[in-house]
């Protein structure tokens, strides 16, 4: 649980600096409040006297040294020395004695704020500077608190009774098999001695790994919303700090407060952060993450069947993480969490579509067909933009057309309408998009495409959409022999139309190299290389040492070489080979994409149709 740090005193003295001043500003103004004011009725002592003499004064009254002299309907001031008689001292300055005892005089009372601010040049500098003292010798104290606590949790603590934070299996749409997998720790959590009686040892930790966006913080916290335990969230890289121990520190009060508060879960997002192989950084085995992922070893290895804490832990890189971590009594259960299917995207497009207002058009059928490979996160965005720019153009509810456009940005960025095309530039950006439908519409392998545009959008000059008519978990050879093809498509247009070739291509190659090289060292589907691995996912550390090693001889790389170079030319030699022979359809495509700029599924497989290809289905 996160303790409140307490600021040091400078930066509580400069929060209050406007207290500072306010006293400093009365101290420079005393003098000018309490200093003597002069105006054209302020006559001397002597004066008075003489008034008196003359039968002027009607009345004298004395408050202090302080004196109001009443004539007619004239009031004089003056003074007089602070410990003298008022009567004598006009006797002596010839004021008649039998005058002075039938003139009226009254002594009043000072007020209190009179002696304040008599005495105010005094205390108000002791005052100045004794709350000067005090803020140091204040912040000097917090300091030395602020160095106890460094080492304490920086975890957030979400009670089960906060329901403005509960998450619930019900508020997280697809993940079933993993939702199935933690309803196990949630039963414990509920009811542990059931477990305990029988013997049951329920897994400690709780590895939770998938793409980025697949809500495995979310399902975490529903874990602890549906056993109604408390909930200590923090990220990885909050145990580091530059100081040795502090991370060791940390993770020993973690483990602390939930043992204080158990049955309670404990969650570290993103733990490849501190839980990576050791023995392969900097500073051997005493740099700081080293000494934290040991101190989380050594805390996970304490635990008892008993004490009911529970570890859970995400990250999107199990493959870097240290051996130790994942042997059983640590994280002996791991749960992947794969991308949602089309059904698991319709569920969530209905969870995200909850507090918008949605058209009657709204189809999420289309628009989960429409979204393969979109993890939970970026269907969140999909509906946050279609709302933004429903919003931007008027509307009051979000259409299914603001969720196609919506699908765009967030696969390929807003559009560049700033960036003007030359003619020139635009017929072979036409050409190139062509290129890839036409070989996409030809190849038996290759997806359907949905849609072809010119309009710039973030790095892409241009696009074509395509998508897979089912869910695919599996990839085999002719599919990726068949999309190498389709991603020269763009090079072979613009080489058959230009008689050259241009920088537009650059990502295509990249991208089609990369799948040859994939297909030759990962997935063994080389007749010459043979079913050999010799590259890992991600170039990861596997089995202890880097995948990026070079684990072979020179002649089996050159050989290696050789065969990705291979598949990539055929596939280029197809992609000029459809080209060439639908010339033709090719032009059509192109015309029609400079005319429109767009082309939707329909429109292209009408071309298709006219020109005798079977649209695909």
């Amino acid at each position: 649980m996160e303790k409140k740090q307490k600021k040091s005193g400078f930066i509580e003295f400069l929060k209050n600096w406007w207290l500072s001043i306010i006293l400093l500003m009365l101290f420079i103004s005393y003098p000018y409040l309490v200093g003597d004011k002069k105006d054209s009725n302020q006559i001397s002592v002597s004066e008075v006297a003489q008034l008196l003499n003359q039968g002027k004064v009607d009345e004298i009254k004395i408050k202090g040294q302080n004196l109001s002299i009443i004539s007619g309907t004239t009031t004089y001031k003056s003074q007089k020395e602070p410990e003298a008689n008022t009567v004598d001292t006009l006797k002596n300055l010839g004021a008649s004695s039998t005058i002075l005892s039938n003139t009226k005089i009254t002594i009043e009372d000072e007020s209190g704020l009179k002696y304040l601010l008599n005495y105010a040049g005094l205390i108000l500098p002791i005052i100045f500077f004794g709350f000067m003292i005090w803020m140091l010798l204040r912040g000097v104290k917090n300091a030395n608190v602020g160095a106890i606590s460094f080492g304490n949790t920086r975890a957030k603590k979400i009670m089960p009774d906060d329901k403005n934070q509960r998450v619930t299996f019900d508020d997280v749409a697809g993940a079933k098999v993993a939702k199935q997998e933690l309803k196990e720790i949630v039963e414990f959590l509920k009811s542990p001695q059931k477990f305990i009686d029988i013997g049951a040892v329920i897994p400690k930790g709780v590895l939770l790994t998938g793409a980025p966006g697949t809500g495995k913080t979310l399902l975490a916290r529903a874990v602890a919303g549906e056993a109604g335990v408390p909930f200590f969230h923090l990220s990885g890289s909050e145990f580091i700090e530059m100081f040795v121990g502090v991370g060791a520190s940390r993770v020993r009060d973690l483990f602390n407060e939930a043992k204080k508060s158990a049955p309670a879960i404990i969650f570290i997002d993103e733990i490849d952060s501190i839980g990576r192989s050791r023995g392969i950084g900097t500073g051997g085995g005493n740099d700081e993450r080293e000494q934290t992922l040991n101190q989380i070893l050594v805390e996970m290895d304490g635990f008892e069947p008993t004490q009911k804490v529970i570890v859970m832990a995400a990250t999107n890189r199990s493959d870097v993480l240290d051996q130790a971590l994942l042997r059983p009594g640590r994280f002996d259960r791991r749960i992947v969490i794969d991308l949602p299917d089309r059904n698991e995207r319709k569920d969530i497009l209905e969870v995200h579509s909850k507090n918008k207002k949605i058209g009657v058009d709204v189809d999420r059928e289309i628009i989960a067909t429409r979204t393969p490979g979109f993890s939970g996160a970026e269907l969140q965005s999909l509906m946050n933009e279609s709302a933004i720019l429903a919003a931007q153009e008027g509307r009051k509810e979000v259409s299914q057309w603001d969720i196609i456009r919506s699908i765009e940005k967030v696969m390929l960025g807003p559009e560049r309408k700033n960036h003007l095309m030359g003619e020139e530039e635009k017929r072979l950006v036409a050409y190139h998009e062509a290129g890839h439908a036409l070989v996409a519409a030809v190849l038996p392998n290759a997806d359907p495409v949905h849609k072809i545009s010119i309009i710039s959008r973030g790095n892409a000059g241009g696009y074509t959409l395509k998508l897979p008519t089912d869910e695919r978990r599996l990839t085999n050879k002719k599919v990726f022999m068949d999309d190498i093809a389709m991603t020269f498509g763009g090079y072979a247009a613009e080489e058959l139309v230009s008689g050259t070739t241009s920088t537009g291509p650059s990502s295509d190659i990249e991208q089609a190299t990369a799948m040859a090289r994939a297909m030759v060292t990962r997935y063994g589907m080389s007749d010459t290389v043979g079913p050999i691995s010799i590259e890992s996912d991600k170039n990861s550390i596997l089995y202890g040492r880097s995948g990026g090693d070079k684990v072979y001889s020179n002649e089996f790389s050159k050989m290696v070489d050789e065969e990705i170079k291979r598949i990539v030319e055929e596939g280029r030699d197809r992609a000029r080979k459809i080209v060439n022979e639908y010339r033709k359809v090719l032009d059509n495509i192109a015309n029609e994409l400079i005319e429109k700029e767009n082309l939707e599924r329909e429109d292209f497989e009408n071309i298709l149709k006219a020109n005798g290809i079977e649209p695909k289905k």
